[in-house]
């Protein structure tokens, strides 16, 4: 649960977060457990409430306070003191030497639910990991606030939390201009602390630029050359931009599906600000009046129904969007499959009156779904066609129920 607490103020607002059963259960049989995800996400917050009702001691250490670094100097000697406890260690991939001093721990003492270690999945955290951790930790994935985890789903809740984003300071603020302001600051933070933090060498006005430029091509094909170009700088550094920004969570790469390789398929994949809330505040779009008014309105309802899908996506199911070359043109927005087999089929739009395009039924006759959902802001789910429905984004949880 995340509590909203502001300066002079107190909201009670208490919003349970999905993945908190699922970390219960990890503790249970891993002697490690990781949270990982944006800063801001949450992910403190959880872990405390977590280890709270876990029924062991807790010690915390946020590897940002120089009190609790201090306290690791001699690392080794100071956590054998809390062998009995459930460590957390916040912001872990600030000590990646931490890693192989865990393993060691680990392998000494396997018992379920000794650390757990919260990050911002940075190159290093993901290394370390994979280097010294394997097979003694499970991760989970933290996102800002997603529809499913609100106490209510009508239009005022689904308006909020497309225009402010899932971040729980800009959701949780009182006005829309509060929420500006800590999305604005969120975006500084983050360029000009946590990367540096995180490893990264690359100036934050540079990255500032680039990132705005992605706003700008969201819900579209990654052209790096183009926006190479447009950097001056070269292909490979405009691709390192976008892989730094992909591995903090600030965007996400859908990939192509490839179902027939005689096809002339897209390749490249298609590149989304993650949380809404930060695409609109990149664009300078302040208000649910200037969305409205904005050429990115129909792109931003994408990202934002994708990212809704996603959050409750199970894990045996890959997405992708599919688009063709070829001279009959066949596009979905996103392709839900089981290995090579395409269980369900979305298309987006934001209309009352949705209607599937022509290269929309290609793409489904090509792709033959199970099933086929059309998501739109409407209240009622009704058919289209055999198979094809269409879906309120209130009622997304339909899309896993009946599959």
């Amino acid at each position: 649960m995340i509590e909203n607490r502001e300066a002079g103020s107190y909201n009670s607002t208490m919003i349970s977060r999905r993945l908190e059963n699922a970390i219960r259960k990890s503790l249970e049989f891993s002697p490690a457990v990781g949270i990982v995800g944006p800063r801001q996400s949450g992910k403190t917050t959880l872990a405390r409430m977590i280890a709270r009702n876990y029924g062991k001691p807790v010690i915390h250490l946020d590897l940002e306070n120089p009190q609790d670094v201090i306290k690791l100097d001699h690392p080794q000697i100071y956590l054998q003191q809390y062998i009995d406890h459930i460590v957390i260690l916040d912001e872990a991939q600030r000590k990646p030497e931490l890693f192989p001093l865990l393993r060691y721990m680990i392998d000494q003492d396997r018992r379920p639910g000794r650390f757990l270690i919260l990050g911002s999945a940075s190159p290093a955290l993901k290394r370390q990991a994979s280097e010294s951790l394997a097979g003694r930790i499970i991760y989970h994935e933290l996102s800002p606030f997603s529809l499913d985890e609100m106490q209510q789903n009508g239009w005022d809740t689904i308006k909020r939390l497309w225009m402010r984003g899932g971040y729980p300071q800009s959701y949780l603020a009182k006005t829309d201009e509060q929420a500006s302001v800590w999305m604005r600051n969120f975006i500084q933070t983050h360029l000009e602390k946590d990367m540096p933090a995180l490893g990264v060498r690359v100036p934050a006005t540079t990255l500032y630029r680039f990132w705005t430029m992605l706003a700008h091509c969201h819900g579209q094909l990654w052209n790096s050359s183009r926006l190479a170009e447009s950097m001056g700088v070269d292909p490979k550094s405009a691709r390192r931009y976008l892989d730094i920004l992909e591995e903090t969570f600030m965007i996400r790469q859908l990939q192509p599906f490839f179902s027939n390789l005689k096809k002339r398929l897209v390749k490249s994949p298609k590149v989304y600000i993650r949380d809404s809330g930060l695409l609109h505040s990149l664009l300078n779009i302040s208000s649910y009046d200037d969305l409205c008014t904005n050429p990115v309105l129909g792109e931003s309802w994408e990202g934002f129904c994708i990212e809704q899908v996603l959050a409750i996506k199970p894990p045996e199911y890959n997405a992708y969007f599919y688009r063709t070359r070829s001279a009959v043109a066949a596009e979905i927005d996103l392709v839900l499959a089981k290995g090579v087999n395409v269980e369900i089929a979305l298309e987006i739009k934001y209309s009352l009156t949705p209607k599937l395009t022509k290269s929309s039924i290609n793409a489904i006759n090509t792709l033959k779904p199970k099933k086929t959902w059309v998501i739109y802001p409407g209240d009622d789910s009704y058919p289209i066609k055999e198979n094809i429905w269409t879906l309120p984004i209130a009622q997304i949880e339909k899309i896993f129920s009946n599959s």
